[in-house]
């Protein structure tokens, strides 16, 4: 998923953003609200991580406004404000989940599958296949034939995202997008070579579902027919 982390506290932003990242999510991390508000008015997010109290303008306030214009992105508010007026007022200003602060990182991805579970996000079930490939995506795992591709978040990302559209042609805009973060070099080859790393991985394995290159356009997930 891309994630947009909104959090004024460099500490908790820092740790934040790197585990989610470990976990295969990009991330990109502003420090107050009004950047927090150009970057959803700029950018397609699955997810945004709210604080409230934070520098130029508040969250809830943010929050309030995006919901007036329509704009719909599922929002997990994480703040140290833990009174119950406090989350009431977070939930029905249209936030999806609330998350106090200090918290275990568990939580917070706990969380994050809630929302999706909720069906505020386009995803796929949390164990499903493609073809040959069968993922559970609780664990970050992907099986075949009863054994477990070792694969590293970056790769699992790569490749669950194509799964989530068997059959559809993912440009690399899209795959950097969802799948890489403000770290993504565009005049690299990354995505190429990961693509690469996956296709050696599979035909190891013995998969027969595979990732078909549609030149000028993009990749695609093409399950086996067995």
């Amino acid at each position: 998923m891309r994630l947009l982390l909104v959090e004024d506290d460099s500490m908790i932003g820092a740790a934040a953003q790197q585990g989610l990242r470990h976990e295969g999510h990009s991330v990109d991390w502003v420090r107050d609200g009004h950047q927090g508000e150009a970057a959803v008015a700029g950018g397609s997010y699955d997810l945004v991580l709210l604080d409230l109290g934070l520098p130029r303008k508040d969250g809830l306030t943010i929050l309030r406004g995006w919901r007036a214009r329509g704009i719909k992105v599922p929002v997990l508010i994480v703040t140290a404000r833990d009174a119950v007026s406090d989350r009431v007022a977070g939930l029905d200003a249209g936030a999806d989940d609330y998350l106090v602060k200090p918290f275990d990182f568990r939580e917070l991805l706990a969380r994050l599958r809630a929302v999706m579970r909720r069906g505020n996000l386009p995803r796929a079930p949390d164990d499903f296949s493609v073809g040959d490939l069968h993922f559970e995506t609780a664990g970050h795992r992907v099986v075949v034939h009863g054994e477990a591709l070792p694969l590293t978040a970056r790769e699992y990302a790569l490749l669950l995202h194509l799964a989530r559209r068997p059959r559809t042609v993912a440009g690399r805009g899209e795959i950097a997008e969802h799948v890489w973060d403000d770290r993504y070099d565009p005049l690299s080859n990354v995505i190429d070579v990961y693509v690469q790393r996956l296709r050696r991985k599979l035909s190891v394995a013995g998969a027969a579902t595979e990732i078909r290159t549609r030149r000028g356009e993009g990749y695609e997930l093409m399950p086996s027919t067995s």
